[in-house]
């Protein structure tokens, strides 16, 4: 990845609003650009746009949108806020909470009767730390689904999506305004593209080695559930121009990836009274706290594998999502009517299982867990050997409440743009302070800002 001067730039077309990435921040921010009558072209670099989206649930928090209220739900961008920044402690930049809380339910309105999405509200649960049910999703509660969708929308659009095309080389002059984009071609041709605005929705560095060994060296070791091509190529192409990043050790992880099969469990089987034990059948921290933080204290078990432990009750509340259905059919999640059958057949301690099973729900609990108002777990027993895994970084280029890229004097670039991954997100530092959905959040909202912004930006 280079920056050339622009003086150098020989391109084979112009737009008006160019974006790098085709995942869900990139489709967004181009339906958004396109909305206002901006000539658009996504540069995609696979054949077919997934990004990290498509491996994920596909759920994005949003407040006061009609399809609450349509579910009986009361929300207001204030309490998303608020939420997101009680659990990052303040940490965030707060004029951007805000403003994407603020713009969260307009964004699911628009898309849905604008665009055509399918979405409704998860209900049943709670998300950590969200105070109430605001997590939408297809019908599938599926990334990939969620992506299918968002390209239907943009083939209607009319949105120009040259797939196979690897953003490779900046052109900027001496004020950090970018005049195009070069790329490469899988048979080793190159062309480039010029452009008025461009928006960086590539996502952050959870592929690039080099960059987690230096910002979050605890997970580069760690299954990596996210999209191999977040290679941090935003962050070196916006430092390099003279852009501050924020939070780079922030990143969002899990604590529930079945092993060895590699797909997500959903962490509802945890929010309604499922517990988490290690090879020995004890538990070994509050898992209640946050699938996110969830993923460190997995690791650190022997063997870096955990347990998951629940009942009947949270075995159907998870059934409503596709990935948990995947890892069911792949023999992933397994069934006993006792706890010593159900340690067979996970291969753990059965006395230890026993008596962990034993203390459940007996107050005060010992990592300060509350199980005061979860259901019992019963019989029969559900479980799944999982592990702890990366799936997004949540550090990037700071941005203003417009997706504008700023530098550390606080001015803006001239006319870059960036949301989701490449942008700073919501969670602050560390990663305890990831709000269920905080991904995708960035993604899908400041996503549609940055690409509104960029569009107007460019006229004239």
């Amino acid at each position: 990845m280079s920056i050339l001067p622009a003086s150098e730039l020989a391109a084979e077309a112009h737009v008006r609003v160019l974006i790098i990435g085709a995942g869900a921040c990139g489709l967004v921010a181009g339906l958004a650009a396109r909305g206002l009558g901006a000539e658009v072209m996504l540069l995609e670099r696979d054949a077919l746009p997934r990004g990290s989206t498509a491996l994920s649930s596909g759920l994005i928090p949003a407040a006061g949108t009609r399809v609450q209220a349509r579910q009986g739900i009361a929300d207001s961008a204030a309490a998303l806020a608020a939420d997101i920044l009680r659990k990052n402690h303040g940490r965030s930049d707060p004029d951007v909470t805000r403003a994407v809380a603020a713009a969260s339910g307009g964004t699911i309105d628009w898309l849905m009767e604008r665009h055509g999405l399918d979405l409704s509200v998860v209900e049943g649960f709670l998300y950590p730390g969200h105070a109430t049910a605001r997590m939408h999703g297809t019908p599938r509660r599926d990334g990939a689904e969620l992506m299918d969708q968002l390209m239907a929308a943009g083939a209607a659009a009319g949105l120009d999506i040259v797939t196979q095309a690897l953003a490779t080389t900046l052109y900027a002059d001496e004020a950090g305004r970018v005049a195009g984009v070069g790329l490469a071609r899988p048979d080793g041709s190159r062309d480039a593209i010029g452009c008025d605005a461009l928006v960086l929705a590539c996502n952050g560095y959870g592929g690039a080695g080099d960059l987690l060994r230096a910002h979050i060296p605890q997970m580069a070791g760690a299954l990596y559930s996210g999209h191999a091509g977040n290679q941090g190529d935003a962050l070196r192409w916006g430092t390099a121009l003279g852009a501050e990043a924020r939070d780079l050790g922030a990143y969002q992880g899990h604590g529930s990836v079945a092993q060895p099969h590699g797909i997500l469990v959903t962490w509802a089987v945890i929010m309604e009274g499922g517990i988490q034990v290690n090879l020995a059948g004890r538990r070994f921290s509050n898992e209640a706290a946050g699938y996110s933080e969830q993923a460190m204290p997995v690791l650190a078990q022997p063997g870096r594998v955990a347990f998951s432990i629940f009942g009947a009750r949270q075995h159907a509340v998870a059934m409503q999502f596709e990935d948990f259905r995947q890892a069911e059919a792949l023999g992933a999640i397994r069934r006993a009517e006792s706890a010593a059958g159900l340690a067979a057949l996970l291969g753990i301690d059965a006395a230890g299982l026993a008596a962990t099973l034993d203390l459940y729900r007996r107050q005060p609990d010992g990592f300060g867990r509350d199980f005061s108002e979860a259901p019992d777990l019963g019989t029969p027993l559900y479980g799944v050997r999982v592990t702890g895994s990366l799936f997004h970084t949540q550090g990037g280029l700071s941005v203003d409440v417009s997706g504008r890229v700023r530098r550390a004097d606080g001015t803006a670039l001239p006319n870059l743009f960036a949301a989701g991954g490449a942008a700073r997100g919501l969670s602050g530092p560390e990663v305890g302070g990831y709000l269920s959905g905080n991904g995708l959040l960035s993604a899908v909202v400041l996503g549609r800002i940055a690409g509104e912004a960029a569009a107007r930006g460019s006229q004239g």
